[in-house]
């Protein structure tokens, strides 16, 4: 029987972020991956939106309490929580952007890193 490939730091902390986000019920999350691309400040993005400035609230809070609780890490910055509109998660090789909906479609970073690989983030 195979051995199972251990996960890396980087692909715990992507599953906590994305269980968290589908937790909190999350809208479109996706996953910018940039590793290959030589030109990117960190690996990957993940990008999602609420429906409210609530809901992005609760979506970074829980990203930031299970990233704790399962690696250990806690964000190296953050910022936005004062609107909601755009909150900033950053990990260093991962960053979380959690926008609310008229901003994510404002500011669309997934066509900005249109080279980038995108993964959803499903159950």
């Amino acid at each position: 029987m195979p051995r199972k490939k251990k996960k890396d730091a980087q692909e715990l902390l992507v599953e906590a972020i994305s269980e968290a986000l589908l937790e909190k019920k999350a809208k479109d999350p996706v996953i910018l991956d940039f590793k290959g691309s030589g030109h990117s400040v960190c690996d990957a993005f993940i990008i999602t939106h609420g429906n409210s400035r609530t809901q992005s609230e609760a979506l970074a809070e829980e990203v930031i309490h299970r990233v704790k609780k399962q690696t250990g890490l806690n964000p190296w910055h953050k910022e936005g929580f004062e609107n909601a509109e755009w909150i900033l998660i950053d990990y260093i090789d991962v960053v979380v952007h959690i926008f609310q909906e008229a901003q994510r479609k404002f500011f669309n970073l997934e066509k900005l890193w249109a080279d980038s690989k995108v993964v959803k983030i499903e159950d």
